[in-house]
């Protein structure tokens, strides 16, 4: 039996997951395929790292870690659905939640003291973050829109803001001390470990990171982040701002880069308010506030205590006296800077050219802003396409061109500021990488509060990439760009090899060029105005901002992209379009039983995952259910069955019952497999027969509040139950099966 692997994940996904997985698992029945369900959300990662806190009852396997270990093998067919990339604050509120429970998982220690502690912190620092996509990510990324989706929003196209050449928004960035000033890189010659060590000018040693393995050809790097460089910076900024007259706003990846970004944020936070951090500043340590956490922490550590009044008063104080900052929630008084993954800069930079350079201010209007951006690697990408905006105006989503993307991301290449191998200095002196002969292969200059990061980038997934990326140019008929700065270090180690590879491909008749970041958006620009489609070729931290900036410039969302990861070893990974977990979509449908989130990226990966097998495993029907889904996606966005944004409209749950309708009518109508065709026919006209008794039930469970159970871990079968509420559909559903007869009660 062939086997598809369906990740459970968090929030929005996995409430829909409880929809659609019944209807994918009776359809793929048919063609003796096998839906596996391993549990790789937020809370399941927590407990499966802490079997030893827990009964045997309540222990669950490590599925993150037995995925990864598939990923690397040649039947591998895993499709990932988003899922949290947990701050601090979520995995908290996670671990709370569990504990309230009755799992004895123990608490997180942000500041380890004692070797239980130091050993609880580095468990929970395997869930933090961007914990999921390293371990899965066992080859390159292929995201593009299919053709169906561009197709459908050129006719219908998203509304766009309006940009204006006097537009004061732009990109604040540093000019020295940040990581692309500091980097230096270098490719390993030969196979070696390695470790990061560091030298206090006081004579102290300190191993950072133990010896751990190289290969040979890997490019790595090493880089710095000057504390002091970059609080001068933020006030300069916030100077700027207040000149200007204009909103100022932080954008960072607090979730992904987990360790160096929230370090960034807080000395934004401390920078912007540092009135109020030195006058409170024995309260503060009292209180242990950091402001890594945000204003949200901090109001919450204040409260009830006898300076609670005047330090509010003295946070509005500076508000009124700075630059107004951007806001999150308006309505709520949300600003920019209370939490650290509040504000993710590929969604919410996106948003921001989206909606023609402007931001909320506290009174719910829009308005120009300065975007914090301090680390100069990829800031120019964003100030690039807003001075593009400002000098040609918004895009034409009818007549805008595709920019689909090939991404180095294979075996934890560029995993920046999040795993292993970042650091923030409690003291001045040299942090050096060396190997196991004691031979200093990076080196740097540090002082107390500077953050050090280095990564590494391995040479086969660099060779897959440049043949990914040449593959995709032949069979598109496209132009594909390499997103490459010959001024920084890595991407001069980087361009080496790509030209190196790109001499092994055939390119003939193909246009393949490598570009500076700057020059290659503006390229890309360019032809995408003029209706022209152009491959993006980058690194993997670009791959994450650019599917997310173009595909909602192009489509008015990334959640429908399409994305295709070739596994090395064969397999195949296909993810979800990068629409996020979209918290928000759960506490509308706890409220009132309404949920917005739009699956049509699930639809389009459990496709690919179909021909995948066929292909693989020579499984004929598999290719037939492909083919059936693919009419089924056309006719869905055809007839719009998408979320409405209404309550009392569809949603979520109606969608999976009009593509179930229109797969099982394609089904119905195929040619190439008689029983397949008699089985499915049934079904189809159940559907049809039914459509206004389904669409009654499922709108009419719409309305009042939904107790699923838990947030993080909630409760299976309440979430079934609200998530399938219609009867009738359930019993068409749950009937599929070979030679069984539909017998449906209600209305004909």
């Amino acid at each position: 039996m062939s086997k598809i692997y369906y990740t459970l994940t968090d929030e929005a996904p996995m409430l829909a997951t409880h929809s659609f997985l019944p209807i994918i698992q009776a359809f793929a029945k048919s063609a003796d395929i096998d839906i596996e369900v391993p549990d790789i959300s937020l809370a399941g990662r927590i407990l499966a790292n802490f079997p030893d806190h827990l009964r045997d009852d309540q222990r669950v396997p490590d599925a993150l870690a037995a995925l990864g270990e598939l990923a690397k093998k040649p039947e591998a067919n895993i499709i990932k659905l988003p899922n949290i990339s947990a701050s601090v604050n979520q995995l908290e509120e996670a671990i709370d939640e569990l504990q309230k429970a009755g799992y004895a998982v123990p608490d997180y220690p942000s500041e380890p003291e004692t070797e239980e502690e130091i050993a609880i912190n580095r468990q929970y620092a395997k869930v933090l973050g961007s914990a999921v996509n390293p371990v899965l990510r066992e080859g390159n990324s292929d995201r593009r829109a299919p053709k169906a989706v561009k197709d459908y929003a050129k006719a219908n196209p998203h509304r766009m803001g309006t940009w204006s050449s006097d537009s004061k928004t732009f990109v604040a960035h540093m000019e020295s001390g940040d990581f692309f000033g500091t980097e230096t890189s270098t490719t390993v010659t030969k196979a070696c470990k390695f470790r990061i060590a560091f030298y206090g000018t006081d004579g102290s040693e300190r191993v950072l990171k133990d010896f751990a393995p190289l290969k040979a050809g890997e490019v790595i790097d090493s880089s710095v982040m000057d504390l002091s460089k970059l609080k001068s910076f933020v006030e300069e900024a916030i100077a700027e701002a207040k000149e200007k007259d204009i909103l100022l706003s932080a954008h960072l990846k607090a979730t992904m880069m987990k360790v160096s970004d929230p370090i960034i944020f807080g000395a934004i936070v401390e920078t912007y308010f540092k009135d109020v951090f030195e006058k409170h500043a024995d309260t503060f340590e009292e209180l242990d506030i950091n402001p890594n956490f945000g204003l949200a922490a901090l109001y919450e550590k204040i409260k009830g205590h006898p300076d609670e009044a005047e330090i509010k008063a003295d946070i509005t104080k500076a508000i009124n006296d700075g630059p107004r900052i951007a806001m999150v929630n308006s309505d709520k008084g949300i600003t920019n800077f209370h939490v650290s993954s509040d504000v993710i800069v590929d969604a919410s930079m996106a948003a921001l050219v989206r909606g023609g350079g402007k931001m909320w201010n506290l009174n719910g209007n829009e308005e120009d802003a300065v975007c914090i951006i301090p680390d100069r690697t990829y800031a120019g990408f964003y100030g690039a396409i807003i001075e593009d905006m400002q000098a040609n105006g918004a895009i034409d989503p009818r007549t805008f061109g595709s920019v689909p993307n090939v991404g180095l991301m294979a075996q934890k290449a560029e995993e920046y500021g999040s795993h292993d191998k970042t650091f923030q200095m409690s003291a001045e002196g040299k942090v050096k990488v060396e190997d196991e002969s004691g031979n200093v292969l990076l080196e740097q200059d540090v002082r107390t509060g500077d953050v050090f990061r280095m990564c590494q980038t391995k040479d086969d997934p660099i060779r897959d990439w440049v043949a990914l990326a040449v593959r995709r140019a032949r069979l598109s008929n496209t132009p594909a760009i390499f997103w490459l700065n010959g001024d920084r270090a890595h991407d001069s180690q980087i361009i080496r090899k790509v030209e190196k590879y790109l001499e092994e491909e055939n390119l003939e008749g193909l246009d393949i060029r490598i570009m500076d970041v700057t020059d290659a958006v503006l390229e890309t620009l360019k032809r995408a105005r003029e209706g022209k489609d152009t491959i993006s070729v980058t690194g993997n931290v670009l791959r994450d901002y650019i599917t997310d900036m173009f595909p909602i410039l192009e489509l008015g969302t990334s959640a429908k992209m399409l994305s295709i990861v070739p596994l090395m070893n064969g397999g195949s990974l296909f993810e979800t379009g990068a629409g996020g977990s979209a918290p928000k979509h759960v506490q509308q449908f706890e409220e009132v039983g309404y949920l917005r989130w739009d699956s049509l990226g699930e639809f389009l990966a459990l496709q690919a995952s179909f021909e995948h097998l066929a292909q693989s495993a020579g499984n004929k029907r598999a290719g037939i259910l492909a083919d059936a889904l693919e009419k089924a996606n056309a006719k869905f966005l055809e007839t719009n069955r998408s979320p409405a944004r209404k309550l009392g409209q569809i949603d979520n749950r109606g969608s999976h019952f009009y593509l179930a309708m229109y797969w099982a009518e394609a089904l119905e109508c195929q040619k190439e497999d008689h029983d397949l065709a008699e089985r499915f026919a049934p079904v189809a006209i159940a559907l049809r027969a039914h459509e206004s008794e389904i669409n009654e039930q499922l709108i009419g469970a719409q309305g009042e509040g939904q107790d699923i159970g838990g947030y993080y871990y909630p409760d299976s079968e309440k979430t079934y139950s609200a998530m399938r509420p219609s009867e009738t559909l359930n019993t068409i559903i749950d009937g599929i099966s070979e030679g069984e007869e539909l017998a449906v009660s209600g209305k004909q």
